[in-house]
């Protein structure tokens, strides 16, 4: 899809203020009934049903805050999704085919592999001299110079990796329960790691910090 670049930005937004929200809970949430809080829990998911011929790609109501929708469901279909419905709940489900979905993913693939390459090379977070992945996008390792990392904010970029990891994989089908996301830090000049950090169980810890 044209300009996927930021819906990834805006699903990055939805995904950190949903688990903020979700860990935040005050003694009035935690009187809720288990069944109306799971039910929150799906409005703001994203939710994948891979058809025989089809994909069906439902985004969260949160996705689409300040936007048009009649525009928004426009555009869609000009870049090739066949039909997007409005559901009660304000989620937008796009179906599209196989192939078109292989072509999101692939933007998407693209999409995270230009933000390793702009972390390496821009100067933004001096202390990272590599990042690797795997296939999934599930697992990070991070090669820094460990002093100036420690002495830094490039912490943050571990943070966009975990988000757009937990992106990719649901996205691409996962359930948004079981979906994680390791980041390794390495230094360089020893190889040693000396921190690992696990998405989306991290934002949670920040969160009763």
């Amino acid at each position: 899809m044209r300009k996927f670049g930021f819906i990834m930005l805006v699903l990055a937004m939805t995904l950190l203020a949903a688990c903020s929200s979700n860990e935040q809970a005050t003694n009035s949430d935690k009187k809720k009934s288990s069944t109306e809080n799971k039910e929150e829990k799906k409005n703001e998911a994203v939710s994948v049903d891979k058809g025989l011929l089809n994909v069906e790609v439902t985004l969260p109501a949160s996705m689409f805050e300040g936007e048009d929708i009649d525009t928004v469901i426009a555009n869609a279909k000009k870049d090739g999704v066949k039909e997007v419905t409005k559901n009660e709940d304000g989620s937008l489900t796009y179906k599209m085919s196989k192939s078109k979905h292989k072509e999101m993913m692939k933007e998407l693939e693209t999409s995270i592999k230009d933000s390793i390459e702009e972390s390496k090379t821009s100067g933004d977070f001096a202390s990272i001299k590599d990042i690797t992945h795997n296939d999934s996008f599930s697992e990070f390792t991070l090669l820094v110079d460990k002093t100036s990392y420690e002495n830094s904010m490039d912490g943050f970029a571990a943070l966009g990796y975990g988000i757009s990891g937990m992106m990719y994989q649901m996205f691409n089908g996962a359930d948004a329960d079981n979906t994680k996301v390791t980041i390794i830090i390495k230094d360089e000049a020893t190889q040693e790691t000396f921190d690992e950090i696990v998405y989306p169980d991290a934002l949670k810890d920040s969160d009763t910090n």
